[in-house]
């Protein structure tokens, strides 16, 4: 465990981050008045999440691999940074549905129902805790696999293989 204490700490560093952009999205309308550019807003989030991997990646590099980091050590670590991640992503789906925004998904049926894209029902039931932790750990996944192969290539360094 001590030889990922780095990734550990990013990955904690991550999904607190996560649930701080959660807490702005709240204060700035994206899930209640302008949900409907939520899906685009977000986005927002996509460089501060790219520049968590590289500073995890950095410090990595710094402090266990003495500066001296090659791509195979630079993408595991991104992985474990991305384990960590998904295993606390369930709980970060629940602090940010149960408590910054527990109407979200009320509002999100809501909308889409209005937008003749779902019935009720279906909106009901497609819009749950339970789906979002789902796609939340499919998505982080995908893009934390993505994020640690191409991170790694630009914090690479002369490495003894």
């Amino acid at each position: 465990m001590k030889s990922f204490k780095i990734e550990i700490k990013w990955g904690i560093l991550f999904t607190l981050s996560g649930i701080i952009w959660a807490v702005l999205e709240k204060s700035l309308g994206w899930h209640d008045a302008l949900l409907e550019k939520h899906a685009t807003y977000t986005l927002f989030y996509a460089p501060i999440a790219i520049a968590i991997y590289v500073f995890a990646l950095l410090d990595k590099k710094k402090n266990h691999y003495s500066g001296e980091m090659n791509y195979l050590q630079g993408l595991i670590s991104g992985l474990v940074v991305t384990v960590v991640v998904l295993i606390l992503t369930p709980l970060s789906q629940y602090v940010t549905h149960e408590f910054i925004s527990p109407d979200y998904f009320t509002n999100i049926s809501t909308l889409t129902v209005s937008q003749g894209q779902m019935t009720m029902e279906e909106a009901e039931a497609h819009f749950t805790l339970e789906n979002y932790i789902v796609q939340s750990l499919i998505f982080a996944a995908f893009m934390g696999l993505l994020t640690s192969a191409v991170v790694a290539l630009f914090t690479r360094g002369k490495a003894r293989a």
